[in-house]
């Protein structure tokens, strides 16, 4: 599966967000930065747990010009039915996309053959539409947003400052690597 570097196919798509249906496409992607959030369905019972962690995020990410867009094969309506009875839900105020005929989730390759849903699956997108990370996660576990922070910061660091890169368990504000053939060997 060979997504990383790849940039985000065609789509177009209803979604959720904040009170209203939301026609989007690639087109409303490019520009800035984005998560795509797949989730196998509404009413579960992981999927409203990490929903809700990134809600309590998204205002952060916000501000780091972060647009989320969870996915799911269910519809906007069920996206709505949902948000209005749910508590964790109904703190949500990124986009919830429907995806009933299936075109982004396959589009990502993380449709779950035979079964209709999505895996377990975050993508960040960069500003060009260029995929630049991926989690994919069996069904019984959950995702942590705070990660999922840490990555978007990595990401527009090294977007930012070409010819550094952050090393495992880099958070903001610490030391880079520039790597150079004086570095092979002596990390």
């Amino acid at each position: 599966m060979g997504v990383i570097n790849s940039e985000i196919k065609p789509f177009n798509a209803t979604a959720f967000k904040q009170g209203e249906f939301v026609d989007i496409s690639e087109a409303d992607v490019k520009g800035k930065w984005a998560i795509f959030f797949f989730y196998p369905a509404d009413f579960t019972f992981v999927c409203p747990t990490e929903l809700g962690d990134v809600a309590d995020h998204y205002e952060e990410l916000q501000k780091m010009d972060v647009e989320v867009f969870s996915v799911s094969t269910d519809t906007h309506f069920t996206h709505k039915a949902w948000h209005d009875s749910s508590e964790t839900i109904g703190k949500i105020n990124y986009y919830m996309v429907g995806d009933q005929t299936g075109t982004i989730t396959n589009n990502f390759g993380v449709m779950r053959e035979g079964q209709g849903l999505a895996d377990r699956a975050t993508f960040l997108i960069d500003p060009d539409g260029v995929i630049q990370a991926m989690e994919i996660t069996a069904e019984g576990i959950g995702r942590d947003a705070t990660e999922l922070m840490r990555k978007v910061k990595a990401a527009q660091y090294v977007r930012k400052h070409p010819g550094e890169v952050c090393p495992a368990k880099w958070q903001e504000g610490e030391e880079t690597l520039a790597p150079s053939l004086d570095l092979v060997g002596k990390i």
